[in-house]
């Protein structure tokens, strides 16, 4: 007798072989109380049921144990073959197919004859490295190899623009002649179009960071954001297919996450004021306080979830790293349910840490070119200092030779002051702050586009405002002055309407951008130009600015004809957002 019962409560099925096993009565009637009991009278119809069905017992002669034990263990083989994921089959030399598991049987026929193929390919390419090694040792008088020790032969191959990988081994007959080959193979499409966009996302990454460029030296730091933003926006699009999704970097001042792009999101989702705290601050604040990725398949059902795309279902949110600090976060929304997988978690992982990198390489830039001017001016300063000190000593002392006379010693005097006004230009060449252009040598001037027009200068610095002030007064603007965001506010709306707004964007109690989103609410076409130093725009107010209809950005130290041509435009051509 031979026994495969189990241990299951449930009711089993046994196969009784009615030959060899004598009076059939009261065993029947025992097994009958344990299951459904199948009876069979030969051999032959045993094996044939095995094969087909199964069953949790056996019950035979001792002559017919063997058989029966074989087709068990065969079945039990076959059906182990047949729950694996990979395709396996087994040919013969000519590339026939003699057996194949279940996974092969549900591929097309195109891809089971692409498999014959690669059987004949192993067993020729077995053939000719078998001729090969015994050549080489009989010219060395040495015994053949053993070929059983490098005889896998992994092949690739494509089929209806779906890619396998296949596992080749041949099987040597007594003589080490290969006969058969046995082929693992397996549908790698996924796992090459993975590897594809990994490699096209490592590609737009490079392309990012390539801001230092020579094309690039001659733009400044709005026209390099621009780029970067639309550079982002391409590969978004492209590599991803999101059309709906929002960058936004840490203010590391007050942990504010400031919009940078944003694209296919309506305005409630981006003037939504953000931290990065783990709660009430939406997804995007979690994620960039704890630094892990969030997929949210349902924005129904998540508490966390905050105001986003109309009729949102699903996100995903990442992280910005930039070493080992999260410099913002990368968000993107789907009016599908369940549409992000943990491979858009991954590719948007790599993509955000590229842009982290690309954004802190256009900080760098524009603080190099800060830093670098500065050090220019210091250089100038230091090449300057003996020459015009040793003017100074000698101008000094020849003021000393004429006293008395006045006309000789107010033109020594004029050398002495034109001296200090030439270290004061040199320290404002190094000033990120500072205005350039001679005031004292630009009488009053006329000019029709600007000559009346009302004009309100925002700038927390008294030295600039006021020098901004005197430049539009001589060209006829009637100038209103501010001291702060909060104040431009005020005057705006208590002494209205204005011409044009010329704003700095960096303020205490309302920036720039703040100013000139509340001047867009009240009257969209009126026009509006923000003043920022070479220092980075922490806010990044000038991308979204731009987006919503700025005239123009202009970048301390500028000339006064830079920022008498941007108005005149502005005022000429006013932009709507």
């Amino acid at each position: 007798m031979m026994s495969h019962m189990t241990t299951a409560l449930q009711p089993l099925r046994i196969l009784c072989l009615s030959a060899g096993v004598g009076s059939l009565t009261p065993l029947h009637q025992t097994l009958a109380a344990l299951g459904h009991v199948e009876l069979v009278a030969s051999l032959d119809d045993a094996l044939v049921r095995l094969r087909n069905d199964h069953f949790d017992a056996v019950i035979t002669g001792a002559g017919d144990f063997l058989p029966i034990e074989r087709v068990l263990t065969n079945t039990q083989s076959g059906l182990l073959l047949n729950t694996i994921a990979e395709g396996i089959c087994l040919a013969d030399r000519h590339g026939h197919i003699l057996w194949n598991n279940q996974r092969v049987e549900s591929w097309p026929p195109e891809v089971r004859a692409e498999l014959q193929h690669v059987a004949v390919q192993t067993l020729e390419y077995f053939r000719s490295m078998q001729a090969t090694e015994g050549h080489k040792s009989n010219l060395v008088g040495n015994t053949p190899p053993d070929p059983n020790g490098s005889k896998t032969q992994k092949i690739t191959f494509s089929v209806n623009a779906k890619h396998y990988e296949a596992i080749c081994n041949p099987i040597l007959d007594h003589h080490r002649t290969p006969k058969q080959v046995v082929i693992i193979a397996w549908d790698a499409t996924q796992g090459r179009q993975l590897q594809n966009k990994i490699d096209a996302i490592d590609m737009a990454g490079r392309e990012l960071v390539r801001l230092e460029g020579e094309a690039l030296a001659k733009l400044d730091v709005g026209q390099r954001l621009k780029l970067l933003e639309d550079k982002i926006v391409q590969y978004i699009r492209h590599l991803f297919n999101f059309d709906h999704f929002a960058i936004r970097t840490l203010n590391p001042q007050n942990q504010k996450l400031e919009v940078l792009i944003a694209v296919g999101l309506p305005s409630a989702a981006i003037e939504l004021d953000l931290y990065a705290r783990p709660e009430g601050n939406g997804i995007s604040g979690y994620v960039a306080s704890t630094g892990r990725s969030y997929i949210c398949p349902d924005v129904s059902r998540d508490p966390l979830y905050v105001t986003g795309l109309s009729e949102a279902r699903s996100s995903l949110t990442v992280p910005l790293w930039l070493h080992d600090k999260v410099i913002g976060i990368f968000n993107v929304e789907s009016q599908r349910p369940l549409e992000f997988s943990e491979n858009d978690r991954q590719f948007a992982e790599i993509f955000g840490r590229y842009v982290a990198l690309a954004i802190n390489v256009l900080k760098l830039l524009a603080t190099e070119r800060y830093t670098t001017t500065g050090q220019v001016a210091q250089d100038v300063s230091g090449e300057l200092s003996g020459p015009l000190n040793d003017i100074v000593s000698e101008t000094s002392l020849l003021m000393d030779d004429y006293i008395g006379n006045d006309e000789m010693r107010r033109r020594l005097q004029s050398i002495l002051d034109n001296i200090e006004k030439i270290r004061t230009s040199v320290r404002e060449v190094g000033n990120p702050r500072a205005l350039s252009g001679s005031l004292g040598m630009n009488p009053t001037v006329t000019d029709p586009v600007l000559n009346g027009k009302r004009i309100l200068v925002a700038d927390d610095e008294p030295a600039i405002r006021q020098t901004i002030a005197d430049v539009l007064r001589r060209y006829g603007c009637v100038v209103q002055s501010a001291i702060d965001g909060a104040d431009a506010v005020r005057i705006f709306d208590a002494d209205g309407p204005f011409d044009l707004i010329l704003s700095d964007i960096k303020m205490p109690h309302k920036t720039g951008y703040d100013i000139f989103a509340y001047v867009r609410k009240k009257h969209p076409k009126l026009p509006v130009i923000l003043m920022t130093g070479f220092g980075y725009d922490p806010h990044h107010s000038i991308v979204r600015a731009t987006q919503q209809g700025l005239s123009a950005v202009l970048f301390k130290p500028f000339k006064v004809d830079h920022l008498l041509e941007h108005m005149r435009k502005a005022l000429a051509h006013p932009k709507t957002g």
